[in-house]
């Protein structure tokens, strides 16, 4: 795991964006795996910048989102799809045939899950991932003891994320208590990951995936052995121990 220490968040965002870029000038049609919340949302001004600057070129770009909300209106303010729209998709000329993010009312969960997985094996797999890192070491929504073989799937979010989220919504009760995500061994199987983490609420995190083993009981470890694994954290998620590398 390449460790990447930037001054701010703004710094970090700046060169996430920077790596995207990079993949997409190297392969245009790049398939991108993408990430929601708070984190990533620097990444995306950055990126609809460029854009804009005429830096990048979507236009060939496939994107698979990593989870959503399951039983949430597709037009919900904090559905996965809204935000996707409004932080990026809308701002950039990604075609809309080449957007995929998981549904939130699908007839049946478990054969949607199927296709969804087969569908990233379907364009190649994922080329790049974007991901950022729960409080509780959550990736994508796979929650402590998630196995590390797991696929696409339905999935009970732990009461620490639901806690987390709330600050999304109204209320703690507004919350969804299931989503579907990419499983652990998707999102290993990108042939290479970004993983973000900002702010002193984060240090904690940071900190143990960093010098703990893999273990199950915090997902985002699994990718210590992954071999193109970039770990970008600005100042304030930093611990006196870690250096850029």
């Amino acid at each position: 795991m390449k460790i990447i220490i930037e001054d701010n968040y703004e710094n970090l965002s700046h060169k996430a964006a920077e790596v995207i870029k990079e993949q997409i000038g190297q392969k245009p049609d790049s398939v991108l795996g993408l990430a929601t919340g708070g984190t990533p949302i620097g990444t995306y001004n950055e990126l609809v910048k460029m854009y804009q600057n005429g830096e990048i070129d979507f236009s060939e770009v496939t994107a698979f989102n990593l989870d959503e909300y399951l039983g949430i209106e597709k037009k919900h303010e904090q559905s996965y799809h809204y935000y996707m729209q409004e932080k990026l998709f809308n701002k950039i000329n990604i075609k809309k045939e080449n957007i995929f993010i998981p549904e939130s009312k699908p007839k049946n969960p478990e054969e949607y899950c199927k296709w969804y997985e087969n569908k990233i094996k379907e364009k190649g797999g994922i080329d790049l991932q974007l991901l950022g890192i729960g409080s509780n070491g959550h990736i994508g929504f796979n929650e402590p003891g998630s196995d590390f073989k797991s696929k696409t799937r339905v999935i009970e979010l732990a009461k620490q994320t639901i806690e987390d989220n709330s600050r999304y919504f109204n209320s703690e009760k507004e919350v969804p208590n299931k989503a579907i995500t990419m499983g652990l061994d998707t999102i290993f199987k990108a042939k290479k990951i970004i993983i973000l983490a900002s702010g002193e609420k984060k240090k904690k995190i940071v900190k143990k995936i960093v010098n703990l083993e893999q273990t199950e009981k915090i997902p985002a470890t699994i990718l210590k052995k992954h071999p193109k694994t970039k770990l970008i954290i600005d100042k304030a998620a930093n611990t006196k121990d870690l250096v850029s590398n």
